[in-house]
C-alpha cells in the first residue's frame, strides 16, 4: 500500500511513521510512505505558501496553487507507476485524497478498513487556518476528522489514520487475525486481558483463561467485550448484533447493578 502526505512539516510526519510496527512494514516492503513538502512548490523566492484571506479574519491561508502543483506531482507520480505496471483498470483514475479537518466524517475502524482497499491513498494536511477552498474543490475527494476538537495542523491526524490503516494491510501485523480481535470489530470494544504471573498484587487470572477450554474461553472474551462496550461506549451497543443470551446477560447485569447500587 502506498501513502503520500502533502504536508509542511515532513520531518514531524516521517518521524512518527519511521518506528515500531510501522516502520518495520515499510522496511520489509509492505507499505510506502512518502512525504511532500509542499513548500517545494511555492512560487516564490522564499517559499512562503500562505496569504491573508479575502473578506478579513484572523490568520494566514494556504494558497491555492503550491498544494494544486503538490498533489499534480503525486497523481502523475501514480499514473505512471500504474501505467508501467500495466495496470489498465487503475491507470486513468484519479487517486483517493483524503483533507484533514474537523469539518470532515469523523474516522473510524469501519471507515479504516474501507480505505485499506485502495492501493494508494493521498493525505493532504492543512495549516494556520486552512487551504484556499478551490483547490479543496478540485483535488479532494474526503474530508475526514479524527474527532471533534481543533489541531494546529493536519498532521497528527493523518499519522493517526496511516497507522490504523497499515494495521489492516496483510503482514504488517506478525498475527494478521489480532488486526480481527481488536477493539471496535463487530462495534465492540476488546475484552480484558491478562499475562504472567497468574497472581499479581492478590489479583488473579481469571480461571477460564487457564482452563484450555477453547470454546468457554471465546464465550467469556465475547461475554466481557459486551460487559465493557455497555459501560464505557454504551452508544456502540446500538449497532452491535446481539444473541437472545447476550441481551439476557446485559439485563441480569443492569439488574445486578441496579440492586447493588441501592444497597450501598
Amino acid at each position: 500500500m502506498n501513502f503520500y502526505i502533502l504536508t509542511l512539516f515532513p520531518e514531524m510526519v516521517s518521524a512518527g511513521l519511521n518506528t515500531s510496527i510501522i516502520g518495520r512494514a515499510a522496511g520489509r516492503g509492505l507499505l510506502s510512505i512518502q512525504t511532500v513538502n509542499i513548500r517545494d512548490y511555492a512560487f516564490n523566492k522564499h517559499q512562503s505558501v500562505d496569504d491573508y484571506p479575502y473578506g478579513g479574519g484572523a490568520g494566514m491561508l494556504m494558497q491555492a496553487e503550491p498544494v494544486y502543483l503538490a498533489y499534480e506531482a503525486v497523481a502523475k507520480s501514480i499514473q505512471n507507476r500504474r501505467r508501467e505496471a500495466g495496470d489498465e483498470e487503475l491507470e486513468g483514475r484519479k487517486p483517493r485524497v483524503v483533507y484533514l479537518s474537523p469539518q470532515g466524517a469523523v474516522f473510524s475502524q469501519k471507515m479504516a478498513e474501507e480505505l485499506a482497499r485502495e492501493e494508494d491513498l493521498v493525505f493532504l494536511c492543512g495549516h494556520y487556518e486552512g487551504i484556499d477552498e478551490r483547490v479543496l474543490e478540485e483535488v479532494v475527494t474526503d474530508h475526514v476528522s479524527i474527532g471533534d476538537y481543533v489541531l494546529t495542523g493536519g498532521e497528527l491526524p493523518a499519522m493517526v489514520m496511516v497507522d490504523t490503516i497499515s494495521r489492516l494491510v496483510p503482514g504488517v501485523l506478525h498475527n494478521d487475525t489480532s488486526a480481527e480481535s481488536e477493539s471496535f470489530q463487530d462495534n465492540l470494544l476488546e475484552h480484558p486481558q491478562y499475562s504472567r504471573p497468574e497472581v499479581w498484587h492478590g489479583k488473579r487470572v481469571p480461571e477460564v483463561l487457564l482452563s484450555g477450554h477453547h470454546a468457554n474461553i471465546q464465550k467469556w472474551k465475547r461475554e466481557q467485550s459486551i460487559l465493557r462496550t455497555r459501560e464505557r461506549r454504551p452508544d456502540l451497543l446500538k449497532q452491535c448484533q446481539l444473541t437472545e443470551e447476550e441481551r439476557r446477560l446485559l439485563a441480569d447485569e443492569e439488574y445486578t447493578r441496579q440492586k447493588t447500587e441501592e444497597s450501598v
